[in-house]
């Protein structure tokens, strides 16, 4: 019990600290160039992945930053590793650039002599970037806290759980008895237990991590980048074409009860219906979590709107208020995945009862 206060304390005192970050970060915004404030840009820049962790932004315009390497292969000049800072504001190095505007805004692209952009070769980018920290990191503190669990419980046995081994265990019976058995059933709810309780632990990690604004690698939007969503939607989607049954595959290609000239029309909505399984897996959790941040930067875009302090308390208020909803938020779309993916994969793997 102590240990979960001292847990439940921590986050709120991030949440806190996320609250004066995201307030520290609508000023830097403001003040560099003393241009006019675009809360479009400000929300934009701060949701979307980046080749380099942005700290702070000192009076003088210099940026602090953590600078993540860049790989790149070229036809041209074959693979090029290099750091992002080399590319930062705007500069070329060894023929790349990394755009900061138009339509491939975000991107490293190839330029020639004359600084165009050459859109025919454009590099492979294999480059490691804010996401991608953020996962390897949550994989690594779901590590530590598995084996320190598997450890716990070598020591002390499963009848008196001690630590980390007590917050962890009630979650993991949670995963077990409220959504695997329910919906796979007894009999296969073990074959699946590994991959769900696997991802519903890497989007909580990565969902509680994005909450906490500072050190890096925390406050990468992890499950707020629409690539890592449909990543982990065709985990499941793959987890459930490998697994379906006869039952499953005739439902879908000569669906029971359905005349033969109707078939033609049924197998197309079928696939559809097969397809639309791991899109709504995809877009749920996007958009849910992207809308958080978004709506946090939003009330703290509104100080500088208004262009007044005295709007400031009531939106930091507003902003711990959204953090509180955020928290929720994590726990629940991490169930919420798991669960649809659970549901979906029981749906492929049931057997026909005669």
């Amino acid at each position: 019990m102590r240990t979960i206060k001292i847990i439940c304390f921590s986050f709120f005192l991030l949440l806190a600290v996320n609250s004066i970050s995201a307030f520290g970060r609508g000023s830097e915004e403001k003040e560099e160039g003393n241009e006019e404030f675009n809360a479009s840009t400000f929300i934009l820049e701060h949701i979307a992945d980046s080749h380099e962790w942005h700290i702070l932004t000192k009076m003088n315009g210099e940026s602090v930053a953590i600078y993540l390497p860049v790989i790149v292969y070229s036809k041209e000049t074959g693979l090029n590793i290099f750091s992002s800072k080399r590319l930062s504001h705007g500069h070329e190095y060894k023929g790349f650039r990394l755009e900061e505007e138009g339509e491939l805004k975000g991107k490293i692209v190839t330029v020639n002599s004359e600084g165009v952009v050459d859109e025919e070769n454009l590099p492979v980018d294999l480059s490691v970037t804010k996401s991608v920290v953020g996962m390897l990191f949550a994989a690594i503190i779901g590590l530590i806290l598995f084996l320190s669990l598997a450890r716990s419980y070598k020591k002390a046995g499963i009848s008196h759980p001690k630590g980390i081994q007590s917050f962890l265990e009630p979650v993991i019976l949670f995963v077990r008895d409220d959504i695997a058995i329910p919906n796979i059933g007894h009999e296969k709810f073990e074959r699946f237990m590994p991959y769900l309780l696997s991802v519903f632990f890497f989007i909580l990690i990565n969902n509680l991590m994005g909450l906490i604004p500072f050190p890096p690698p925390f406050g990468a939007n992890v499950t707020g980048n629409i690539a890592v969503t449909l990543t982990l939607a065709l985990f499941t989607f793959f987890i459930i074409q490998i697994n379906g049954t006869k039952t499953y595959w005739r439902h879908i290609y000569a669906t029971p009860g359905v005349p033969l000239w109707l078939l033609p029309i049924m197998i197309p909505v079928e696939v559809i219906g097969m397809l639309a399984k791991p899109f709504a897996l995809m877009v749920r959790l996007f958009a849910n979590i992207t809308a958080g941040h978004i709506i946090i930067l939003s009330l703290v875009s509104l100080i500088f709107i208004f262009k007044s302090l005295a709007i400031a308390p009531v939106s930091i208020l507003f902003v711990l208020f959204m953090d509180c909803l955020e928290l929720l938020v994590a726990f629940l779309q991490a169930y919420v995945f798991t669960l649809l993916s659970a549901l979906f994969i029981s749906l492929a793997a049931k057997e026909e009862h005669h």
